[in-house]
């Protein structure tokens, strides 16, 4: 009988637990997850911002990043480890501490937040892409841009921009859906070339002008009065940002940490995150620095320089590494969509329907419901309070880890029993009341209403950087009470 036709089980072979055969992800391998995690066009203007705003202390920046870095090391070894020892995906170890019916629907949640930010991510990325057309299309005859054919707009877009998108949602569809043996090589590929292409535009940069550039570089890394009290709170800013970047990963990593040889492995991969971040922030500051010194900006008003990479490309007049850089925002941009909405979303996905979804069908489903939120992205949804909508989601991601450390660290004493974590059978373990745990449910609920209040609270949004942590301990705290009872 096929995994996929029982009604007595929840199996699905691209839900199945990893062959140990299979696990053949290393440090390296990680080193290059984190590496794209962090690659994209909002990551490298997180970085260069974090920064540059205000004039703030370079050195206390630095601190602070590493902070947030250490704070997604320790959250990814927790959540990573049970993932990696029996080789489950995020929601199938969901049902452990929710029950195979309130990992299904808990996990739409997850799924939801992906797919909405893919369908944002690609259409930036379509506008990378766009722009190349249109230089590929004036290099050949400049007279054809002003042709009424791609002056025509729909949806606030044109005819290049529609072709890109189209073209952006195909590529991604098929090579997405393709499997993880593709999706590692992805992975591994696109971390590499983006770090050179940074390292080529790094030279560029220096080469130029050596001592301007330089200079400029230099003056922002301003090491003195660190320990001034004032610095205190900048510090917990920049901590809070860093993990809030990466609080939705964390939460889906295990979808990842499954294929890691072993324990030692996985925090040895995950260690690499500070390395990345400053790999990273050395390039990102250096190049927006050195550019802004190169376009004649105002050195003493930080506020101008550009930390968008789209925006420094507008001011290159080099047609090649503007080229380039197109192309190296497009490679860095769909692998991070791959990770950090992609895969997670398929995973989710196939859970809600294991007997009648795969990668492939689940990857379509995506595809088509990214490229309707990409298409009424600039028309619409851009309008509507998007941000309010996903940090609303997002409150829920918290508790959910919450409760999944408390549950298998705490309670369950890192021991699962593997078959029944895919059995419908009521006398299963994890079947609990009706398919439901209650007692992780209610946890969930009350330790959403404290992190959400975060946002919606104007007398709590203050703490709003702090809500994911502040959603975790609650359901955390309140869901081991409520077990020991």
């Amino acid at each position: 009988m096929s995994p996929q036709n029982s009604k007595k089980n929840l199996t699905n072979w691209d839900l199945v637990s990893v062959n140990p055969n299979d696990k053949n992800w290393d440090w390296k391998d990680l080193f290059c997850y984190w590496g794209v995690n962090i690659q994209s066009v909002i990551g490298f203007s997180l970085i260069t911002s974090l920064y540059l705003i205000y004039n703030l202390n370079t050195f206390v920046v630095f601190i602070g990043t590493i902070f947030g870095a250490l704070l997604v090391y320790f959250f990814s070894n927790w959540i990573g480890k049970p993932s990696q020892k029996y080789g489950l995906p995020f929601v199938v170890l969901l049902r452990s501490s929710l029950g195979i019916r309130g990992a299904k629907y808990f996990g739409l949640i997850r799924f939801f937040v992906g797919v909405f930010l893919f369908g944002i991510q690609t259409y930036y990325l379509s506008k990378a892409l766009s722009y190349l057309i249109r230089i590929c299309i004036f290099s050949v005859e400049p007279a054809l841009l002003d042709q009424n054919i791609f002056l025509i707009f729909f949806l606030g877009m044109n005819l290049i921009d529609w072709v890109a998108i189209s073209i952006t949602i195909i590529i991604q569809g098929f090579l997405f859906s393709a499997g993880m043996k593709l999706n590692r090589k992805i992975i591994i590929y696109s971390a590499m070339a983006t770090y050179f292409g940074m390292l080529f535009f790094f030279l560029s940069v220096l080469l130029n002008d050596v001592k301007f550039s330089s200079k400029a570089f230099i003056d922002i890394l301003d090491l003195s009065n660190f320990f001034d009290k004032n610095n205190f709170a900048p510090l917990i800013t920049v901590t809070s940002t860093m993990f809030a970047y990466f609080s939705i990963i964390i939460l889906s990593f295990g979808d990842f940490s499954r294929y890691v040889k072993n324990e030692n492995q996985l925090k040895k991969g995950n260690l690499s995150l500070i390395l990345n971040i400053l790999i990273f922030s050395f390039f990102g500051l250096f190049i927006v620095t050195g550019m802004d010194a190169l376009f004649k900006q105002d050195p003493e008003n930080l506020s101008r320089i550009l930390t968008n990479p789209t925006d420094i490309i507008g001011k290159i007049n080099n047609l090649f590494l503007v080229i380039l850089a197109l192309i190296f925002i497009i490679i860095a941009s769909a692998s991070t969509n791959l990770i950090a909405n992609f895969i997670p979303s398929q995973y989710t996905l196939i859970n809600f329907l294991p007997f009648s979804l795969s990668i492939k069908s689940a990857g379509f489903i995506i595809s088509i419901i990214g490229f309707i939120v990409g298409i009424f992205w600039l028309t619409y949804l851009s309008q509507v309070g998007v941000l309010s909508f996903i940090d609303t989601f997002g409150a829920f991601f918290g508790p959910l880890f919450g409760v999944m450390i408390t549950d298998f660290y705490f309670l369950k004493k890192g021991v699962l029993n593997n078959k029944d974590i895919y059995s419908l059978e009521k006398s299963g373990s994890y079947y609990y009341s009706g398919g439901w745990q209650i007692k992780t449910t209610y946890s969930i609920i009350l330790g959403f209403i404290f992190s959400a209040s975060t946002i919606w609270n104007i007398n709590l949004m203050f703490l709003q950087p702090f809500s994911w942590i502040i959603g975790a301990f609650i359901a955390s705290f309140t869901y081991y009470l409520l077990a020991k009872k």
